[in-house]
């Protein structure tokens, strides 16, 4: 794990019984940072669009023995909507249906199982989009509750309980990966003439900006007020940070950038962005991948 990434998950303050956020988890790094730093009070949440890579998050949360308070969903994170699962939120406050049975209660979580358990756990059906629920610790909140328990969280989000909301939410988005030493070297594999295709074309560029602004606005959203958002990307470009950033600034009142008083200045090699209270890493200057962190509190 670069140190750069590092930075990301330390500024957001994690502590321990936080319900956190991962809303863009693959390939796994900084969720089993965040899965650490929560110890054994707490719930974290990871979300990502594939499948496949969500995979590989499970599979390091199992090996590193800290997926206990953790559940993956595969589910598009701009318009992802399920609560953390709280005292308020949880099995006592959210009566199973008529036609619910016991089957249909989520046991503990066995990588095993037979065809009529993926059945039942694999596809969650909500307003005509696919939730994947990939994988839930014992200790998750999901043990013990129904399909439709699980699923009655989003109606606290549409009643705007924002107590019941995240903690902590993490947006390392999508971009382009400029700033990713290991990514650039795969052009050696693509081919260099792509590059232009993959960086620089102004279609795609708008297209992962939008997609950018998008999910760190479902980010904020799904954050309490009080909470913490970081907002992250490896790329260099001031269109995929400070400028997604102006943008989402703009359209919410009630987000305010803050200093990230977590990454102490004469510990980290990384530099002023241009607005205030951001970050980079430069990598001709810090020796680390390119990273850009931004801290957004969530007023009243």
């Amino acid at each position: 794990m670069d140190v750069a990434s590092g930075a990301a998950v330390q500024a957001l303050g994690v502590q321990e019984g936080d319900h956190v956020l991962d809303l863009c988890a693959a390939p796994g790094a900084k969720l089993c940072m965040l899965a650490g730093q929560l110890g054994n009070n707490g719930t974290l949440t990871g979300v990502d669009i594939a499948r496949h890579r969500l995979a590989a998050c499970r599979t390091m949360l199992q090996k590193y023995g800290l997926g206990n308070s953790c559940r993956l969903f595969v589910a598009d994170g701009t318009c992802f909507d399920l609560l953390p699962i709280t005292q308020r939120t949880g099995s006592k406050d959210i009566m199973p249906s008529t036609n619910e049975t016991v089957s249909e209660v989520f046991g503990e979580w066995c990588s095993r199982k037979t065809r009529r358990q993926k059945k039942r756990e694999g596809r969650l059906q909500k307003e005509g989009d696919k939730i994947e629920l990939l994988f839930y610790g014992n200790g998750s909140g999901v043990v013990g509750l129904t399909k439709n328990q699980l699923l009655a969280n989003c109606s606290m989000l549409q009643r705007n309980h924002s107590a019941d909301h995240y903690d902590k939410v993490l947006v390392d988005a999508e971009c382009t990966h400029d700033g990713s030493l290991k990514h650039i070297c795969k052009y050696e594999q693509w081919g260099w003439e792509t590059l232009e295709r993959r960086l620089l074309d102004p279609e795609r560029m708008a297209s992962i900006t939008k997609l950018q602004l998008q999910l760190l606005t479902n980010g904020f959203r799904l954050l309490k007020t009080g909470g913490t958002l970081v907002y992250s990307t490896c790329s260099l470009t001031y269109d995929q940070n400070e400028g997604v950033l102006d943008k989402f600034l703009n359209l919410h009142y009630n987000a305010e950038l803050v200093e990230i008083t977590e990454c102490n200045r004469a510990g980290w090699p990384c530099e002023d962005g241009k607005l205030p209270h951001t970050l980079r890493f430069n990598p001709s200057r810090s020796r680390t991948s390119g990273l850009f962190i931004a801290k957004i509190h969530k007023c009243q």
